[in-house]
């Protein structure tokens, strides 16, 4: 890739620089998520012969009966991202991004900018703040280049991606979603739902989210390259590259009506009408709910049939390792449970925490286990029963918990390379391109989460 300013006077960001041993980590010795599925489900086995006194039959039967545990919440995961990211395709959706790479007129101002539309996207739906951070970095990147701006690439990426780390605090967390839904496995454990005014819009995670974009986006702009200091550009105008084919050739009657808007458009219509009757008539956010908001959406906004299936056939490429995955998590959950392994992992944290620093505590061990289940969804069924426990022993309200462990999983989520995956791939770059800047959101966005937890822990 060219650079803006060429010469040898020109020097690495000094983020780069000091992030280049941890970048050398993540490249060499961190495997993929489903590696670490696997690892994670033999570290857990032996931990239940080692810890408990269940047997080596108890544990793979445990293992076994659990893997179909997760079925519907899989699902469940697995239409969020799709339709996140089929609606991020969608005609009216590229052409707002389009008008939005625009917007900035300076450097400082593109880095910001994008960071914040991805993390509001991100709020909306995670799935579609992945796949817009990477599409709005390419658009401000090429419409920079039109007017003279020197913008370095990597990090309009980077703040694209940063987005990511509130995805947990909005209308598509999957650790509230689950808790407020009925028949959930948080429910079945709880004995009761606990719905979304206190978890989401709980006026400290609320606070929290407004409170971490606007110190990330701070940080972002205290850290982009100055003068004199290396700037790598888009390669090339790429704009439209990555736009799915959905052209198709109309010769039949049946192409006819496969080409027509009618049919999506009332059964958009129909869906809208089913989620006005299901609000005004009291319902709340549940997984299924916020899913059917986002396919009435899509219905809405694509032109035919036609186009639908080509943006769903090219967003389905983006789900099939979530779901290899999740039968792996569930299996964890069964010996975690066959075994009583969840009790010991509750008691030792009971031990060292109390009711105002729990919260911290557990966003950190949140933040650790999301290197090994990068998941969301899927480390919440892994970790959230043994936090309820020990917040129950505690005295500590679930939501704190339900929270803290949503915060631990979006924070490192920034140095975790697993959900980057699909922003990199649109951007055409690799991690190690973007963990410099990453890396300083993740410290930004953790002394947010941490104050928060430890006042809300407080009582304050």
């Amino acid at each position: 890739m060219p650079s803006a300013s060429g010469g040898p006077k020109q020097k690495t960001s000094g983020v780069s620089a000091v992030m280049r041993p941890v970048n050398s980590v993540v490249e060499r010795y961190i495997p993929s998520a489903l590696v670490f599925a696997v690892v994670l489900t033999l570290v857990v086995g032996i931990l239940a012969l080692l810890l408990t006194d269940t047997g080596f039959v108890d544990v793979v039967n445990g293992w076994g009966d659990g893997l179909s545990g997760l079925l519907a919440f899989m699902t469940q995961m697995a239409l969020i991202l799709m339709l996140g990211h089929t609606l991020a395709n969608t005609g009216p959706v590229r052409k707002l991004l389009g008008f939005l790479g625009g917007v900035p007129k300076s450097p400082i101002q593109a880095y910001v900018f994008v960071f914040v539309v991805a993390a509001v996207a991100s709020l909306i739906t995670w799935g579609l703040g992945l796949v817009v951070g990477g599409l709005l970095a390419k658009e401000v990147a090429a419409q920079g280049r039109e007017k003279g701006m020197a913008l370095h690439f990597p990090m309009l990426v980077a703040a694209g991606f940063s987005g990511f780390v509130v995805w947990h605090m909005g209308y598509s967390g999957s650790g509230p979603l689950v808790a407020a839904t009925e028949g959930s496995f948080i429910a079945e454990q709880l004995g009761r739902t606990i719905p979304i005014s206190e978890t989401t819009f709980a006026w400290w995670n609320i606070t929290a989210a407004i409170a971490t974009i606007i110190l990330v986006a701070l940080a972002l702009a205290l850290v982009s390259p100055r003068s004199g200091e290396k700037i790598i550009e888009l390669k090339v105008d790429v704009r439209g590259t990555d736009k799915v084919d959905i052209e198709e050739e109309v010769v039949t009657p049946a192409d006819k009506v496969d080409a027509s808007r009618i049919l999506t458009l009332i059964t958009g219509l129909a869906l809208t009408t089913y989620l006005v009757i299901h609000y005004t008539q009291g319902g709340t956010a549940s997984l299924d709910i916020v899913n059917w908001t986002f396919l009435a959406l899509i219905f809405l906004l694509v032109r035919n049939p036609f186009e639908l299936i080509g943006l769903v056939k090219n967003a389905a490429s983006n789900v099939g390792e979530i779901l290899l995955q999740f039968p792996l998590y569930a299996g964890i959950m069964g010996i975690m449970t066959t075994s009583g392994l969840i009790t010991v992992f509750s008691d030792f944290l009971v031990g060292i925490a109390n009711e105002t620093t729990f919260g911290v505590l557990a966003l950190v061990s949140a933040g650790l286990v999301n290197f090994f289940v990068p998941s969301g969804g899927g480390q919440f069924a892994v970790q959230a029963p043994i936090m309820l426990d020990a917040a129950n022993r505690l005295g500590v309200d679930p939501s704190v918990a339900i929270m803290a462990v949503s915060y631990g999983d979006q924070w490192t989520n920034m140095i975790q390379p697993f959900w980057a995956l699909p922003l990199l791939a649109i951007a055409g770059l690799k991690m190690r391109d973007i963990l410099g800047y990453t890396m300083v959101t993740l410290i930004a966005s953790g002394i947010v989460f941490a104050t928060v937890l430890l006042l809300v822990g407080s009582g304050a």
